[in-house]
């Protein structure tokens, strides 16, 4: 299994997997962001491969204010519970160190809000946590 950015020969299967894992309305939301982040800042977009299969992926942004989060994560069901997730958490958190972002958090809605023990798992706290009244959107920072 390794992590890598994402491709334009990924989008099908990322589609795909959306669909798959994500219910009607956060699939909606996530596509509508994904593209935009595409358009803004593809290196934020990294995708896990496993099997020569897309296991997982993982969309990130950063705001004005030079604050890494991270937007959403999928991995397919077939793929959940085998640390692929906390690998793309891990590689984007690269990313923004890259980047030197100020702070990096894990924004949080009603459909990311089952998988924060895996953000946890991986050293973040509540403290990292953004809970947002708004829909989640991804920020054309820099």
């Amino acid at each position: 299994m390794f992590v890598r950015p994402f491709q334009l020969s990924d989008y099908a299967s990322i589609t795909k997997l959306f669909r798959e894992v994500l219910s009607e309305a956060c699939y909606e939301e996530t596509i509508e962001a994904f593209a935009k982040q595409l358009t803004l800042d593809p290196d934020l977009v990294l995708v896990s491969v496993l099997n020569d299969d897309i296991a997982g992926i993982i969309i990130g942004t950063i705001d004005q204010r030079n604050q890494g989060y991270y937007y959403r994560i999928a991995v397919a069901p077939e793929y959940q519970r085998k640390g692929i997730g906390k690998s793309l958490i891990t590689g984007l958190k690269q990313k923004f160190i890259q980047r030197k972002v100020s702070k990096i958090l894990v924004t949080v809605d009603v459909h990311n809000e089952p998988i924060l023990p895996v953000y946890e798992a991986v050293g973040y706290t509540d403290n990292n946590f953004s809970r947002s009244f708004r829909h989640l959107r991804i920020v054309s920072g820099r």
